[in-house]
């Protein structure tokens, strides 16, 4: 199925959707990588608050590359998922209800995903110059000295997606 879905990813939307589903994102969300998820990840261990709001928050795995002149973003294709699942089953907890990605996550994540209603969707790897088309707005809002690993809050109109794992606990990868 392919449908338009605007952010954020509340519950119920999140549980709407099948993996296999086709997506286009409009709306908020955020970019964050390695570096950034481990800061979150020991914030939150910390009882310390976040420095961006995750509850029904979108994070797109992507490091961009600089923008050239007149761009709002550089290449802005998915990085490998895994490496954030130590710290994502956490963030599902906390209220996270969406990741983009490329690439298999782990049973905990998968499971997360179940638990919390939440979804995991893939993003073409390779295609950084064409979705970087599909991002209008972009702003660093944590942790600038990361530099390309900062948490940024981007705008996306008609950001496509395929919806890899949902909440019932299928899962795209293995099911297909």
């Amino acid at each position: 199925m392919e449908r338009k879905i605007e952010l954020p990813m509340v519950s119920c939307i999140a549980s709407s959707l099948t993996a296999g589903d086709y997506l286009y994102l409009t709306g908020e969300m955020y970019v964050a990588r390695d570096a950034a998820h481990k800061r979150i990840y020991e914030l939150l261990q910390d009882g310390k608050n976040l420095p961006i709001d995750i509850n029904d928050a979108c994070i797109y795995y992507m490091g961009p590359s600089p923008a050239r002149e007149g761009q709002v973003i550089g290449s802005a294709g998915p990085t490998t998922s895994s490496r954030m699942d130590k710290y994502t089953p956490l963030l599902l907890d906390k209220g996270l209800k969406c990741m983009i990605g490329k690439g298999k996550r782990s049973q905990e994540v998968k499971d997360a995903i179940v638990r919390n209603h939440a979804v995991y969707l893939a993003s073409v790897g390779g295609a950084g110059a064409l979705l970087s088309k599909c991002i209008v707005e972009s702003e660093i809002v944590a942790y600038e000295d990361l530099g390309a690993e900062a948490i940024r809050r981007i705008k996306v109109k008609d950001f496509p997606a395929i919806v890899v794992c949902d909440d019932k606990g299928n899962n795209l990868y293995k099911d297909a």
